[in-house]
């Protein structure tokens, strides 16, 4: 078996998992103020790194562009509800739910409270 368990680094781990939570209705498997695990089921989705520690090469400079050649893409079984838990959020939307020709999918794009783009899709 492979698969990928994506870390992202954030400013503030617990406002990210909080968002992600809320957005996603995932559970939060760590918890902490420097790393969190986010889940679905027994399925981890996303973890969460707090810029500067433990000294990983690439999470050290926030002020660098966060996302620079990353997309976020979770495939959801409820799209709607996702969309109003962004809504709910005030997260910044950037395209509504819409028809994607490439992967035959309904989709919409949004930002995280750190600026990652994040793509739901059915």
């Amino acid at each position: 078996m492979v698969r990928t368990e994506t870390i992202i680094a954030v400013k503030n781990v617990s406002k990210s998992s909080q968002f992600y939570q809320k957005l996603l209705n995932c559970s939060g498997a760590h918890g902490g103020e420097t790393f969190e695990i986010l889940k679905d089921g027994n399925t981890v989705i996303l973890c969460l790194h707090k810029w500067g520690e433990h000294d990983h090469p690439t999470m050290l400079n926030a002020e660098k562009e966060n996302g620079n050649g990353v997309i976020l893409f979770f495939r959801v079984s409820n799209i709607n509800s996702i969309l109003e838990n962004a809504k709910i959020l005030n997260a910044t939307i950037e395209k509504e739910i819409h028809y994607n020709e490439n992967s035959l999918k309904n989709q919409f794009i949004l930002r995280d409270p750190d600026n990652y783009y994040l793509i739901i899709s059915e």
